[in-house]
Formats: C-alpha cells, structure tokens, sequence
C-alpha cells in the first residue's frame, strides 16, 4: 500500500500535459487498430476460398463472404473514425467539467438539500453522460442492424424492437446502475487508502449477484427461452451432460432469430447447477449430433476447467484495475489537466484513469486473445476425444457459412482481434480434410471420453 502512495505521489507533477499524453494514447490505438484493419482488408479482397474450404464452400458462398467482411471492414472504418472524433471533442471542448457544472446546477435546483452530494450528483452526471453517448451512437447502431446486417439478411428486428431494448436498455441501467455505482463511491469515501480492497470485494458480489439474477429478470426482457423439447437433440445432449458429470439443471431454447440469423449456443449457471442454451438458428440449420457436437466443445471448456482459469483472470484484472486506481484517485495534475480546478469528483477520476490505461488494456486484450485461441483448440480436442470430431467439423463449417464469418485472416489482425482461431486452422487441428481425416483422428474418434475435471465455475 506504501508503495501505491508514493507512486501516486510521483505521479502528480503539476503541469504534467496528461491531456495530450492520453489524446496520444487515444490516437496511437486509433492508428495502429487501422493498420491492422487495413492489413485485413487486403485478405478480405481475396479471390479464393483458403485450400482447407475448397471442397467445402462455394464460391458464391466464399464471395458473398468476402463482400461482407469487407463492408464490415469499411463500416468498422468510419465508425471508429466517429468514436475518435467524439472522443477528441469531449477533451478538446473540456465537456466533462462543463457536463459536471451543469448537473451541478441541476442537483442544487431540483434535489432536496438533504440528498445533495457526490453520491447523487455523480448519478445524475452519470445518466446524463449516458444518454447522450447513447444518442451519439444511434446513427452507426441504425446503420449497422437496419443496413449492413439486412444487405446481408441477418438482421430480423424492428425498428420499433430496436427502439424498445434501446429503451429497456437505459431503463436497466437506471434501475441496476444506480445502487452499483452508489456502492462503488461509497465504498471509496469510506475506507481510506485501502479501498481497493473493498471495491474488488464488492466487484466479487456483484458477479455472483448478476450470474443469478440476470437469466431470471434481465434475458426474459430482451428473448424468449422455452425448455428444449423432448426428442433426439434432448437426448443426446443430457446423455453428454451425464457423461461427463456436468451438472445439468434445464435445457433451454432461445429465439435469436428474434433479431439475427447468426447462430450461437453457451451454459450459465453457478457450479452445482447449469444451464445450457442453444439458439434456434442453430437448430433450425444443423443436424442432430452437430449441435452435440457444438456442445461437446462447449463443455470441454467447464471439463477442462477453462471456465475457473478465465474467472480467475478476470478477478485478478479487476483486483490490478481498482490497485492502480487508487494511485491516480488523488492525481491533482491529473484533474487540472483536464479542466477539474476546484472540485475532484471519484468517477471523473476513474474515467480519466481509464483513458489512461488504454495502452496496458492493448497488451492485456492481445494476451488474452491468446490464451483464448489455446482454450479453443483444447475444447476441441476435447471433442474430438469424445468422438464428435467429424460432427464438430461440419457444424463449424455450417456455422461458417450461415454467418459468413471471415475465411481467412491476417495473422497480425487476428492477433489481436479474434478471441478464436479461423476455421482452416480448426480444421486442420481437427484433422478433418473434406469427407477424409487424418489417421491419428480416427483414431480419436474411437478413444473413450476422458475424465470431466472437478474444476468448474
């Protein structure tokens, strides 16, 4: 803890231009996010399907492909074009501090004195900077549901279902936020230099909280889920879940195709009761023991205790996170650089220290992709142990093809970007080359299941 303070001290340096190092940061991740995007750009006005697809997507699927991972490639292009744009006005035009003042105003004309301070001000400041973050994001929102997605024939909303989970949306965040961000601020006025330790406590709470709370309360607003039917997708799928131990509560059907064609299927649930969703697009278009085989893959990641590492990272990131704030929480240099002379509000600080993080985030995101890629094959494997090797092969090539997901990548792009190996790379880890395998996969095929590991979430 000494050790935080006097970084804290070190780093507030009257007259520090953190202004223009983090408008820096901001446009070096801008700059470099686009020369990775151009990179992939280039792989995406290829005229060939990768030689592992040849046999198995068309070229009218590959080009119609190509042509959407190109227009999402030039809308991804001017869309975080606008977000630096706007991100460089609200510093420029110091619009925080000027945001702060007018909420200000409104919280000593409007609030009773008895409910005045920053707990209630930062609320009020916070719901304010929201909706209109919101508003500013409705152009490329629109753009992308009602015509990139509908070009393709992905998108299955309404205008009028988009503006209703807009709406849900705020209304969620009003209801959820609140206490949330009421508990953060509390929590940091309340126990001193070592409030970080509190904050991740409470960060802890709130995860189990919302595991619980959100597929009861928050999913039934947004999707319909309906118990899977009884049938041969039931069967298979609970006849997995016993062999490998996994804890099976309810079988679930959700309508995606509510508002897109794209497929999916995950579990949730605390670790002595499950819950497996699988999308009725998926379903629709694949067969049988494709689906099991998805989910063989999907719970490869509980058996193989992916789940519990990740969890784990992911408490160590946000312990990292709430530490190192509270080295800049009291940064003066920090504020003042920013337009904050008299008051020095706890979320203006957070935000500002965020910004500030972006280039270890950029490290952090490229490292976890990493990892992520490595679980993805172990899954896979993991099926292909379980003997849906061919099976899963298929329906990543379905999947492939129903959301005409990028064939191929720049190695630098990917890095990066994708949480997921391309499918010639799963392919070929899978052994799967058209209707052959390798040897040594066949051989896979035949190996009984391993043993299910007791690590879970």
């Amino acid at each position: 803890m000494d050790l935080l303070q006097r970084l804290g001290r070190f780093l507030d340096r009257p007259g520090f231009p953190w202004k223009k190092l983090i408008v820096g940061f901001s446009l070096a991740e801008y700059l470099f996010e686009s020369f990775l995007s151009a990179r992939q750009y280039r792989v995406l006005q290829e005229k060939k399907p990768p030689k592992a697809l040849e046999g198995e997507v068309s070229q009218e699927v590959f080009d119609k492909s190509q042509a959407y991972g190109r227009a999402k490639a030039k809308f991804g292009f001017v869309a975080n074009l606008y977000s630096q744009i706007q991100n460089y006005g609200i510093i420029y035009y110091d619009l925080l501090p000027k945001l702060w003042g007018l909420t200000g105003v409104w919280l000593t004309r409007y609030v009773p004195a008895q409910y005045q301070g920053e707990i209630v001000h930062t609320l009020i400041f916070f719901f304010t900077y929201n909706i209109i973050t919101t508003v500013l994001s409705i152009p490329t929102s629109y753009y992308s549901t009602f015509i990139l997605e509908e070009k393709y024939g992905f998108n299955k909303s309404t205008v009028k279902l988009w503006v209703t989970d807009m709406i849900k949306g705020q209304a969620l965040m009003v209801v959820f936020g609140a206490p949330l961000l009421s508990g953060f601020l509390a929590i940091v006025q309340k126990t001193g230099n070592s409030f970080f330790y509190y904050l991740w406590l409470f960060s802890v709470v709130v995860s189990l909280f919302a595991i619980t709370i959100y597929p009861i309360f928050i999913l039934p607003l947004f999707n319909k889920l309906s118990p899977l039917e009884q049938g041969p997708l039931k069967t298979g799928v609970e006849n997995l879940a016993k062999r490998l131990k996994f804890p099976l509560n309810s079988l679930y059907v959700i309508d995606g195709s509510k508002r897109s064609a794209h497929s999916n299927a995950y579990f949730y649930g605390l670790p002595w009761k499950k819950h497996i969703v699988i999308y009725d697009t998926l379903i629709e278009k694949s067969e049988t023991e494709e689906v099991v085989g998805v989910l063989a893959h999907e719970l490869g990641h509980w058996s193989l205790g992916h789940t519990t590492k990740l969890l784990g990272i992911s408490q160590f990131h946000t312990f990292y996170i709430f530490a190192l704030f509270s080295v800049f929480i009291n940064n003066r240099s920090l504020y003042q650089s920013f337009g904050f002379h008299k008051e020095f509000p706890i979320i203006i600080g957070f935000i500002l220290f965020s910004d500030a993080l972006a280039p270890m985030d950029t490290v952090v995101k490229l490292l976890m992709n990493i990892l992520s890629r490595k679980f993805e094959f172990q899954a896979d494997e993991f099926a292909v142990k379980l003997g849906y090797s061919k099976d899963l092969a298929s329906s990543l090539i379905k999947l492939q093809i129903q959301n005409l997901s990028t064939m191929n990548a720049d190695w630098m792009y990917a890095s990066y970007h994708f949480s997921h190996p391309i499918l010639p790379e799963r392919l070929g880890a899978l052994g799967y080359y058209g209707n052959e395998k390798k040897a040594d996969a066949k051989k896979m095929d035949g190996e009984k299941p391993v043993k299910a590991s007791d690590r879970e979430l």
